[in-house]
Formats: C-alpha cells, sequence, structure tokens
C-alpha cells in the first residue's frame, strides 16, 4: 500500500522537470490581459458548462453540445436525468470555486464532492447516481475498458487516509503539479465509490488545482475534462501505464496530464487579449445570430460598437439612429438591457454599458465561434 503513495520524484533532464518549470510559470503568472472582467467571467461560465458536459460524456451521458446549450436558454429547467447530470458537475465547480481554499481536502470534502455529483439521480442500471452517495463503496467494482481489479471494499477507507495524507503531505511547491497527477490515478486506482467515480476524480484535480493556486477562482479558466475527454483511449491507456507501479509509467502517466494541462492554459489564457477574442469569437458571433434574424440590424450595429470599444454609453451610438431624438437611442439601449439581455450596466446604476452573450440572441454564435477556433474539445 504505501508504494502507491510514494511521490515520483523526475530527473533534472526529464522532460516531466521541464513541463513543471512551464506550468510554475504560467502558475505565478497573474492572469489578466485587455479583455474587460466582466466579459471574461462570462466566458469563464461558458467553459464551465463546457466542463460540466464533458465530463458527463466520458461517463456515457450523449447529450450534444447543442441540446444541452438549448436547455440553458430555456426559461424552464429540465427534468431530464441527462441534464440533471450536467448540472450536478457544473454546481460542484461552483461549490469548488466558493470553498476549497478555506477548506482542507479530506475525506469529508472528497465524500462531499460525490455526493453533489450523483445528486438526484437514480442509480444504476436506470441512471448514473449511486445508492450510498457521499459514502465509500460496500462491495467490488469493477472498471471498464480496464485490466486493474480495485482493491476489496474492506481496504478502501485505509487506501483514502493514504490518498489524503499524500495529498496533504508537506513537499516543495515544486512537486505540486505531479501530487495532482499522481493523486487522480491513485484516486481511479482505489475507485472508492460503487458509482461517480470518474466524475469525482475530475473534480477532485479541478480542486486541487485551485487550491495550488493556479488561479482559477481569480480569473483564470482552466478545465480538466478538456485533457481527459480529448482521447479516451489514450487517457486509458496512460492510466494502465500508472497501473503498472513502475517508475517509467508513473513518469509517462504525469508526463500526458501535465502536458495537457499546459496546452489548456495558454490556449485558453489567449482569451485575455481582448484583439484575439473580438477578431476570432465575438465579431463572428454577432454575425451568426444576425445572419439567422435572431438579432436585428440595428442591434447589430450597437453590438458591433460595443464590440469594439467594450464600454459603450448612449453617444457612441448617436451615429447608428441619425436623426433620432436622443430618448429613442435610450430606448433602444435600455430594449438591450432589460428585454434582450444583451448589454448590462458596467455596475449599479450606470450609464455605461458592456457586450453580455448569455442569451437566447448571442450564445449560440459564442459557442460556435469557440469551437471554430479550437477551445472545445467536445465533438457532437
Amino acid at each position: 500500500m504505501n508504494n502507491i503513495f510514494k511521490l515520483y520524484e523526475p530527473s533534472f533532464a526529464s522532460k516531466l522537470t521541464d513541463l513543471i518549470i512551464e506550468l510554475d510559470h504560467l502558475r505565478k503568472k497573474q492572469p489578466g490581459g485587455t479583455t474587460h472582467p466582466i466579459v471574461f467571467f462570462q466566458l469563464k461560465e461558458i467553459f464551465h458548462m463546457l466542463e460540466s458536459l464533458g465530463s458527463a460524456r466520458i461517463e456515457g451521458n450523449r447529450t450534444t453540445l447543442a441540446e444541452y446549450i438549448e436547455t440553458k436558454l430555456e426559461v424552464t429547467p429540465s427534468s431530464s436525468q441527462r441534464i440533471k447530470e450536467i448540472d450536478n458537475m457544473l454546481q460542484t465547480i461552483r461549490l469548488i470555486d466558493d470553498y476549497i481554499i478555506d477548506s482542507p481536502i479530506n475525506n469529508t470534502f472528497i465524500c462531499q464532492i460525490h455526493q453533489k455529483v450523483v445528486e438526484g439521480l437514480l442509480p444504476p442500471p436506470e441512471g448514473e447516481g449511486d445508492y450510498t452517495p457521499g459514502a465509500y463503496r460496500k462491495k467490488p467494482v469493477t472498471i471498464q475498458k480496464s485490466k486493474h481489479v480495485p482493491p476489496d471494499f474492506t481496504q478502501v477507507n485505509d487506501y483514502m487516509d493514504g490518498l489524503v495524507e499524500f495529498i496533504n503531505s508537506d513537499v516543495p511547491a515544486k512537486y505540486d503539479l505531479i501530487k495532482i497527477a499522481q493523486a487522480h490515478h491513485q484516486f481511479v486506482w482505489i475507485h472508492p465509490f460503487t458509482n461517480g467515480n470518474g466524475r469525482t476524480v475530475r473534480m477532485l484535480t479541478y480542486a486541487m488545482l485551485v487550491k495550488y493556486n493556479f488561479k482559477i477562482n481569480e480569473g483564470r479558466i482552466l478545465n480538466p475534462t478538456a485533457i481527459f475527454c480529448i482521447d479516451r483511449d489514450k487517457y486509458n491507456e496512460f492510466l494502465s501505464k500508472a497501473d503498472s507501479g513502475i517508475e517509467k509509467g508513473i513518469e509517462q502517466w504525469c508526463e500526458y496530464v501535465l502536458e495537457g494541462l499546459k496546452n489548456e492554459i495558454s490556449k485558453i489564457d489567449s482569451l485575455y487579449d481582448y484583439s484575439f477574442l473580438k477578431e476570432k469569437i465575438l465579431k463572428p458571433a454577432i454575425k451568426y445570430s444576425l445572419e439567422r434574424q435572431l438579432i436585428t440590424k440595428n442591434e447589430f450595429l450597437i453590438l458591433n460598437v460595443a464590440i469594439e470599444k467594450q464600454v459603450i454609453q448612449a453617444s457612441d451610438i448617436n451615429s447608428i439612429f441619425a436623426g433620432k431624438a436622443s430618448s429613442e437611442v435610450s430606448r433602444q439601449i435600455r430594449k438591450l438591457v432589460e428585454k434582450k439581455k444583451m448589454l448590462q450596466p458596467i455596475s449599479d446604476n450606470a450609464r455605461k454599458y458592456i457586450m453580455r452573450f448569455d442569451n437566447n440572441f448571442l450564445l449560440r454564435g459564442v459557442i460556435k465561434s469557440l469551437g471554430d477556433n479550437g477551445f472545445i474539445a467536445l465533438k457532437d
């Protein structure tokens, strides 16, 4: 049992050490750029939805991205078990963002994550819930597409105590990333719950990234599922290498995880560059909405000004309504704020506005633009 919780120490000349150095640089880099925080927060919410959907899709949920987006635009919440499974993941991410900095990662916290992940879901074979939410298993389990046989349920508590001790071990910060990768494998190897282990371990990985100061809760976007859902067979292949228990296999698993993290951080951090976001995501999104007659020509013109300037006021769009009274300009802005929710004040009672795209008119276009530019790993 002790061997599984041994921290791997890479050689100085290894690729893994290079990845650790690169990622540590990204960790220390303060998130921020030319994109307005309000705009970036909206993007973060979209990526949280994508993370939640991706994590459920790995487990066999067949909800497509298009179907899930439509449920987010409906007035009445969906009662579907498939949608509930995805929404549970979204709520778990928010729970972690709100509490992880001040909460220890212990057995109670891990069980709380599991309880949230399977909440309200029917247990197998009808659904993706669990007969004992938030409690370690009391029977044997198997792992699909894996030769590994998890330890007997009588050993689960001891192994989970070992995992928690490993996670909280006092080691130099340079080992944080290796701990994250190894803890993910160790959890899967133990398979402590009857069902929902995959979703729970991805949320544990997310929690550890926040805990180890990757600033995900302070403005950075990072979704571990993007690493694990692009190629499920590859994920299982590298897990199997780590299952071997030999140092080479553990090193290969850690390289796989850290390479994925580096690529995701580097890619998504580009959205801080507003010139990139404007030209590649937002402008194509409103063009998409105009072409499908989801917005009017005047709304398109107003939004185009909002995209160019980020923050606008009534005088910025006077030229669109040449010859019209100022009251008409104000009416148009009020309509976009209150009825269509395509603009929002930058603060309470402010007369300056910024684009809002979490609505029925623009969200589909933003999602399409993100997909066209390689930010969405999911394939419907």
